[in-house]
C-alpha cells in the first residue's frame, strides 16, 4: 500500500511538472528594481565609483516546453560619479532611457514555484537634452534600432506564486557619450540591477 501511494505520489508530482513546462502560456506583469552601473570611460584619467539608480515598467513571458521567452520595456535611471584624476574633480553623470530587453531562457519547476536562467539583447533608447521621454518611448515601441544603444544582459529570477525575483547583469556594448566640463569622452555603461516583479495575469 505504501508502496502504491509512493509510486501515485511521484507519477502526480511528475505529471504537474510536465504540464507547468509543456503547455504554452503567456504572463504579463509590472516590474521594478534597483541598480548599481559602472562605467568604462577609455581613458586612464578616469575612473567610476558605483551609484545607485532605478527602473520600473512592465514584462510578458510566452513559454512552452521549458522554454521562454521575456520581452519588457521600463523606464531606467542609470548614475554613477566620474573621478578626474588629473585635477581632482568628481562629477555627477546620469543616463536615463527606456530599456528594452528581448530574453531567452529556460525555466524549472511547477505549482508556482521556481527558477529561470536566461539572457539576451536589450536595445536602450537614450532619454536627454536632443530626444524627450515621447521621443524615447516611440523608438522603443517601434525598435527602432538605429536610434538604439545595444547591451547583452544575462540573469535569474525565482518564481513565488504571482512574484518574481531577478538578479541580471548587463554588458554595454554601444560606446555613449558623455561630456566632463569642455571634453568629450565615451564609455560603455555596464550594471547590476535587482528587481521584484507582480504577475498580473
Amino acid at each position: 500500500m505504501k508502496k502504491s501511494l509512493l509510486v501515485l505520489s511521484i507519477f502526480l508530482t511528475t505529471a504537474f511538472a510536465a504540464q507547468a513546462q509543456v503547455l504554452p502560456s503567456v504572463q504579463f506583469g509590472v516590474k521594478g528594481g534597483v541598480n548599481l552601473t559602472s562605467l568604462s570611460s577609455g581613458s586612464s584619467s578616469l575612473s567610476s565609483d558605483n551609484r545607485a539608480g532605478y527602473l520600473g515598467g512592465v514584462w510578458a513571458r510566452f513559454g512552452a516546453l521549458g522554454f521562454n521567452f521575456q520581452p519588457e520595456i521600463y523606464l531606467t535611471s542609470k548614475n554613477v560619479n566620474i573621478n578626474n584624476s588629473n585635477n581632482s574633480t568628481s562629477n555627477r553623470a546620469k543616463f536615463t532611457s527606456i530599456d528594452v530587453p528581448l530574453l531567452l531562457g529556460v525555466k524549472v519547476g511547477a505549482l508556482g514555484f521556481g527558477g529561470r536562467f536566461y539572457g539576451g539583447p536589450l536595445l536602450s533608447f537614450a532619454i536627454n537634452k536632443n530626444s524627450g521621454f515621447g521621443t524615447a518611448l516611440g523608438d522603443a515601441s517601434r525598435l527602432d534600432y538605429k536610434s538604439s544603444n545595444f547591451a547583452i544582459q544575462v540573469g535569474a529570477g525565482v518564481d513565488i506564486q504571482k512574484i518574481s525575483i531577478d538578479l541580471r547583469y548587463e554588458a554595454g556594448l554601444t560606446q555613449q557619450t558623455y561630456f566632463d566640463n569642455s571634453n568629450t569622452y565615451k564609455t560603455r555603461v555596464s550594471l547590476f540591477n535587482l528587481s521584484l516583479g507582480y504577475r498580473l495575469f
